[in-house]
């Protein structure tokens, strides 16, 4: 099983200022997969906290000639490889890596790639060695090896329940609607988190998207209409234009041309920080598998960032 590639300028600067900000609001933990054409990091698809548990899921997808000037990965499983990795210590080797890297050259010198590897090393106080993802960076005057510490490379067993997570939450609702603010759409979950934990979402083929939470005190609400659509649409009837908003709602719900759920604001809030990654576009959708999951969407070109929430 080997791993060893060099970092693009474009990609690692990704990495740094937009998905692994993202990630890490996200959860603590992801799983670093490789595959021949692509690099994926992947929160919360395995164990206890994945499609069968409770918390959001993550994918951010890379073709590998964005992240990547050189490739090289290779396994008896079909030259794929994965891991888990803590995103902080990630995020804090690859801005080491960028301080060396931006030190000024010799004259005439090209700054050298950043590199990184996957090796064994036995660390002091070890009996054995372990598993490290090692970043390799040369600068003008100095040169930087840094170890971060992952888990043991997935057995051929596990990197196929990892596939088969990542299969199932690559699948499209049949109506996404896009939301052109989305910092708007944030400050508005931002107001509503204080009111109560469950938040009523309602997607239709209209092009509006509905929030709702309802205590017994207060109901309180919000609805962004004639949204742009992708996928299954529809005419809104007349009469609906005369009726509230939570009704028409209903009655859309009724007639088969709308989902309407329930997730945690809780892992809504950490979804939704998927604005860090500064998307060029973002789309959400219901989508009742067997998960039963509402999906966020971000597109940038070339890589994408998705978002799964359970629902309640």
């Amino acid at each position: 099983m080997k791993f060893k590639a060099s970092f693009t300028d474009d990609g690692i600067s990704l990495l740094d200022k937009r998905f692994l900000p993202a990630i890490d609001k996200v959860g603590r933990v992801c799983h670093v997969y490789l595959t021949p054409t692509h690099a994926m990091l992947l929160h919360n698809l395995l164990g206890s906290t994945g499609p069968d548990g409770d918390g959001p899921q993550c994918v951010a997808q890379f073709a590998k000639d964005l992240l990547f000037r050189e490739y090289n990965v290779s396994s008896r499983d079909g030259n794929r490889v994965a891991f888990s990795v803590d995103v902080a210590l990630l995020h804090r080797a690859i801005r080491s890596a960028l301080a060396v890297h931006a030190q000024s050259p010799a004259a005439g010198d090209a700054p050298a790639a950043i590199q990184v590897k996957l090796v064994n090393k036995q660390t002091p106080g070890s009996r054995s060695a372990a598993p490290f993802l090692t970043f390799e960076t040369k600068g003008a005057r100095s040169a930087v090896v840094q170890d971060v510490p992952i888990s043991k490379p997935l057995s051929r067993s596990d990197v196929a329940r990892l596939q088969d997570a990542l299969d199932a939450a690559q699948e499209l609702p049949e109506t996404l609607v896009q939301v052109p603010d989305l910092q708007q759409l944030q400050n508005l979950v931002d107001r509503l988190k204080n009111i109560g934990d469950l938040l009523s979402v309602t997607v239709t083929q209209y092009g509006d998207l509905h929030l709702q939470v309802s205590t017994s005190l207060v109901t309180l609400g919000s609805e962004f209409k004639r949204l742009r659509i992708l996928g299954a649409r529809a005419n809104a009837p007349v009469v609906d234009q005369n009726v509230s908003a939570t009704i028409r709602m209903e009655m859309a719900v009724e007639r088969g041309e709308a989902l309407s759920v329930q997730v945690s604001m809780k892992h809504l809030v950490k979804s939704l920080q998927c604005h860090l990654a500064k998307p060029d576009c973002t789309f959400y959708g219901l989508f009742f598998s067997r998960f039963c999951k509402p999906v966020e969407k971000s597109w940038q070109k070339n890589n994408l960032l998705k978002n799964n929430l359970n629902l309640y």
